[in-house]
């Protein structure tokens, strides 16, 4: 009887301990996963292909300012380089930069980073816990 009651402690120890393993995967998955609504913001960089000064950078700042859905605007006239961020479901980088083109008197590009910076864009997640978790389970499925 004592061997019995012990061997039904166990198993419901472990029945639990499933169930939250279980619960823990749908959570992380749930979490992870990409999602885009009102409250999402996107950063995007327009690299300007000739020098401006600071009169130059004033009128871009001031003219992405002025796009649909972009709240923040940071022209650096030193390294010739616009960043701003923006609502996607507002707008899209490439209209914003297309618009640009067509629009400003600046030869520029948009600047897409290649895959290897993609991976290396944020050093402290790969160190997270929560990463690995996820790392982990994303390579069981």
């Amino acid at each position: 009887m004592q061997k019995r009651k012990w061997k039904r402690i166990a198993l419901s120890v472990l029945g639990i301990f499933v169930l939250g393993v279980i619960v823990l995967v749908i959570h992380i998955y749930v979490v992870t996963r990409p999602r885009v609504d009102a409250s999402t913001r996107v950063m995007a960089r327009i690299d300007i292909k000739q020098d401006i000064d600071q009169a130059d950078a004033d009128k871009i700042t001031d003219w992405l300012y002025r796009q649909k859905g972009v709240d923040h605007v940071l022209v650096n006239p030193q390294s010739d380089i616009a960043i701003f961020s923006f609502a996607p479901v507002q707008n899209n980088a490439d209209g914003i930069v297309a618009a640009f083109k067509r629009e400003m008197p600046y030869t520029a590009q948009r600047n897409m980073p290649t895959a290897e910076e993609m991976k290396g864009g944020c050093p402290v997640a790969k160190t997270s816990v929560s990463y690995r978790v996820y790392a982990f389970i994303k390579s069981i499925f």
